[in-house]
């Protein structure tokens, strides 16, 4: 499209306990703001949509703003260029990524992560976890199912005190980029 670049918004919590919202409701919300071509995929906040070329932190508070006014509660916003989650969803962060019974999370901050924490982060392993911090991504190596894993409890993870941020399985991210993103 002529003058618009294409980007993808990444909403937190969305689909989860009271915060039920259909597609077509969210996709209405983003056209409201002057999107183009608004696009959802799955149901759990996904939009992809078009606009002229504009600072990715803008848009995120733009359609952050408009959510929580419409919807009457807080919507963590992530925005991402087309360009930029092609170059995640064709990253191959880790050797074991595609075995079986591996997989890949990947969570989208507002801003890229403090060195110290970055180092942090990356020092935590377990035998079935592991983790890399490429920009404002984090990327996240698990071995078998995501809810059994106990990274999250260790005292070192959570004395990193990361910041808000949304994730999404590398499968994901994949799919929508096949799917809805233009080359």
């Amino acid at each position: 499209m002529a003058n618009l670049n294409q980007y993808v918004a990444f909403l937190r919590g969305m689909n989860l306990g009271k915060r039920r919202l259909s597609m077509d409701r969210l996709r209405g919300l983003l056209i409201e703001l002057d999107y183009q071509q608004v696009e959802t995929y799955i149901a759990s906040g996904n939009v992809v949509f078009w606009v002229p070329k504009t600072a990715e932190a803008k848009l995120a508070a733009s359609i952050s703003q408009h959510l929580e006014s419409s919807l009457g509660y807080p919507v963590d916003t992530f925005v991402r260029s087309a360009a930029e989650v092609r170059a995640v969803a064709e990253r191959e962060v880790f050797p074991r990524q595609n075995e079986p019974d591996w997989n890949v999370h990947v969570s989208f901050f507002a801003k890229k992560l403090p060195p110290k924490m970055v180092r942090n982060l990356e020092a935590i392993q377990t035998d079935t976890d592991a983790f890399r911090v490429i920009d404002r991504e984090l990327f996240w190596l698990r071995k078998g199912r995501m809810s059994d894993s106990q990274v999250w409890d260790l005292s070192a993870m959570k004395a990193l005190k990361l910041p808000t941020h949304t994730m999404r399985n590398m499968n994901t991210i994949r799919k929508l980029t096949i799917k809805h993103l233009a080359n």
